[in-house]
């Protein structure tokens, strides 16, 4: 083979390493606009028959609703008391707005936006989780617990006692267990749905400040993202026991796990989304870090629309929006 045969070669390896180097994970395909906005934005939901978007501003006091197909707000949600978590029951058309004022939990018709059942958990009314097969509501609340609600009428039916506020929690859907970040405790609690109590307690090896949580049912990991240090840590949910620790961006305060592409996607507040790999069960690595903006730490991984979305609030001269993520 020639000497120029052979260079032309190199330079074509040469190419398609900087291409595959180049092909971003995550490409800014919509900006939705949040006009009038102020303040910190903190989780989402969506409405996959509407095509709704359903955005807690909790410094805004509003759940701001969001029409994807007209790329533009349709509604705000007014008179709430800093929203920290919503939740749609697309069953009921309900919508479940969770705050952190009074602990309040508010049920909507997402038609007409009418209030139809509050429910008084006493304090810091948090996270929110909607279990489709059982018809219930699961609500993080005050100094310990998960209140359990029916969807169809909004009244508590039962709860679970933790030993500190809970933050993110994930339900098995081929098990009864919930998994349970209680920060303040530095600790994830597993919990029986059945018997409605903790049945386990899993320390995540030093990391603390566990907020955000993502689950791999098929290759049972729980994915935690801790804030001190800033790690992603990878528990084995057969034994609890820390599979990998992986580096990630400050202020993570939402993590998703992609279940075709095999990665987890960690929102952070210093500005970064991070894409980590699962390369198996046992390995990880980050693959890329996408600037988004200074405070953007809140969004919502839906995979049938192979989208991301992440909250940006305002600070400076960055105007409030939600920004939506074509995965690749």
């Amino acid at each position: 083979m020639s000497s120029k045969i052979v260079c032309i070669a190199f330079c074509y390896v040469g190419m398609a390493t900087v291409a595959a180097q180049n092909a971003a994970p995550l490409k800014l395909k919509q900006t939705l606009p949040l006009p009038d906005v102020e303040g910190r934005i903190d989780h989402l939901a969506f409405d996959p028959a509407g095509e709704r978007l359903f955005v807690c501003a909790l410094g805004n006091n509003t759940v701001e609703v969001l029409d994807l197909r007209k790329g533009k707000r349709s509604h705000s949600i007014t008179g709430l008391g800093a929203p920290q978590g919503v939740a749609y029951a697309t069953e009921f058309n309900r919508i479940f707005v969770a705050n952190d004022n009074g602990g309040i939990l508010k049920t909507y018709d997402a038609k007409s936006f009418q209030p139809l059942a509050e429910l008084s958990l006493k304090d810091d009314a948090d996270n929110v989780r909607y279990d489709e097969a059982t018809k219930k509501v699961y609500v993080g609340f005050g100094n310990g617990g998960i209140a359990i609600v029916d969807a169809q009428n909004g009244k508590e039916v039962g709860s679970i006692k933790l030993s500190a506020h809970p933050e993110a929690f994930a339900l098995e859907k081929n098990g009864k267990r919930i998994f349970a970040n209680v920060p303040n405790a530095r600790e994830v609690a597993v919990i029986d749905r059945d018997k409605r109590q903790v049945i386990n307690k899993w320390k995540t090896d030093l990391a603390s400040g566990n907020f955000p949580m993502a689950l791999d049912e098929t290759n049972h990991r729980l994915f935690v993202g801790c804030r001190l240090p800033s790690k992603l840590v990878v528990l084995n949910t057969d034994s609890g026991d820390v599979v990998a620790k992986i580096d990630i961006s400050g202020d993570a305060d939402d993590v998703f796990y992609d279940t075709k592409r095999h990665r987890i996607y960690a929102i952070c507040g210093t500005g970064k989304i991070d894409v980590v790999e699962q390369i198996d069960p046992e390995t990880y690595k980050t693959s890329t870090r996408i600037d988004t903006a200074e405070g953007a730490r809140t969004g919502l991984f839906v995979p049938e629309r192979d989208t991301l979305f992440v909250a940006i609030p305002h600070r400076g001269s960055q105007q409030a929006e939600v920004r939506c993520y074509q995965i690749e």
